[in-house]
């Protein structure tokens, strides 16, 4: 039998473990916690048919001057903090020139027009269809001019790749969600998504459908991975496990772990935030607010308040700017009551700058596999990025063209 160690138990990790399993691998899921609580626990809860398009870096002087000014909130830096990040981001600018984004997003397309259907078929498996909604989500606009320009980008992508969406005025987008204050200007609604109510449980239901089907759950140090007679060996709290391959899906900290192997891969490390907030009335679907640059999701434990990108050093303390700001703008929409937790959860999104997750074998060491870079997708595609990997592992005819998704490529 094949034999894998996934070291990384978020997303995509788990996507990896269970697509292998489907193949008669026998896997060992490795991680320092428990399933699921890094990343793939704090994000907003939205697996996102319509993000067709990776983000690509703002190159108009308007959205990099607000940036720089810290007038978005997209966005918050400290500029004693910029020089750990220049390199990657440079790298991201000129990927995300028009003609390399379009050829990224070519290829992007293909992964999220399958994460539906992916984590369909595990939420199935899982028996956690209580955890979703299905009914997409909404983008609230506050300015006329925004709304407009967001109603062209959505007929663009609908023409370009079929993606549905549905332009609400202040008086439909108030009857749908009652519970809002204010409509703005209107809203677009993308109807194909999904939400998720407890994003953490669903990755726990995920790894429980892997352990039901005999897979080995693990803690252990992925530090400690290093070359075997039978292939790779790492430690765990149960003693060293051998296997015949190892996947690094460690999301942010992947990079670190094979830079003692040679491999020197930049990554865009964004930090995010959330906090639940108690409220009499809730929304019925999340709430993207637009202008503040903040995701309103309804789940389990209350009212989640997201954030954009934080640029921070690696050991730099949190510094909620973002959240306090997003935390204000959404009392001018709904009625909140208090947050139900003492401080903010934070956590860090692994963005390449070639906007593309890195899926495939390690170019010098045999068995080595990467699988990470999802940046603010990898709740949405780990399922399907997962299979990809397994695919490619296996020998198989992989769901989508795998080249541009090649360590090598970025």
């Amino acid at each position: 039998m094949r034999s894998a160690i996934v070291l990384g138990a978020g997303m995509a990790g788990l996507g990896t473990a269970l697509h292998l399993q489907q193949r008669g691998w026998s896997v060992v899921l490795v991680d320092r916690g428990e399933p699921g609580r890094e990343t793939s626990f704090g994000n907003a809860g939205i697996l996102q048919a319509e993000a067709v398009e990776p983000y690509a870096m703002p190159r108009d002087r308007a959205s990099l001057w607000a940036i720089a000014r810290g007038r978005s909130n997209d966005v918050h830096y400290e500029a004693r903090y910029l020089p750990h990040h220049l390199g990657a981001l440079a790298r991201y600018w000129w990927h995300s020139a028009p003609r390399r984004h379009a050829a990224a997003s070519r290829a992007y397309a293909t992964l999220i027009a399958q994460a539906i259907p992916e984590h369909a078929a595990l939420i199935a498996a899982a028996g956690a269809g209580d955890l979703v909604r299905r009914g997409g989500f909404r983008v609230l606009y506050r300015e006329r001019r925004a709304l407009e320009a967001a109603a062209a980008e959505a007929e663009r992508l609908r023409a370009a790749y079929g993606v549905r969406a549905r332009i609400l005025t202040p008086a439909e987008l108030s009857a749908a969600e009652p519970a809002l204050r204010r409509a703005g200007e209107g809203a677009v609604h993308w109807e194909e998504p999904w939400s998720v109510r407890d994003p953490g449980a669903l990755a726990a239901a995920y790894a429980a459908l892997f352990a039901r089907q005999g897979g080995v759950i693990a803690r252990g140090e992925a530090d400690s991975l290093a070359p075997s007679p039978r292939g790779w060996r790492v430690r765990t709290a149960d003693g060293p496990v051998e296997a015949a391959a190892a996947v690094v899906a460690l999301g942010p900290w992947s990079p670190d772990v094979l830079r003692r192997f040679g491999y020197r891969i930049a990554m865009v490390r964004k930090r995010g935030y959330h906090r639940h907030w108690r409220s009499a009335r809730t929304l019925e679907l999340p709430l993207f607010d637009a202008q503040h640059g903040t995701v309103l999701a309804p789940m389990a434990a209350g009212l989640r308040l997201t954030t954009g990108a934080e640029l921070a050093g690696p050991e730099a303390a949190t510094e909620p700017v973002q959240l306090a700001r997003a935390e204000a703008a959404a009392r001018d929409l709904l009625d909140l009551d208090g947050p139900r937790e003492n401080a903010p959860w934070s956590g860090t999104r692994p963005c390449l700058p070639g906007m593309l997750p890195m899926i495939g074998a390690a170019p010098r060491h045999p068995g080595l596999w990467f699988h990470f870079g999802h940046g603010h997708q990898g709740f949405t595609l780990g399922p399907t990025t997962g299979r990809l990997l397994a695919e490619i592992m296996s020998g198989e005819t992989p769901l989508v063209p795998a080249a541009p998704f090649r360590p090598g490529r970025h």
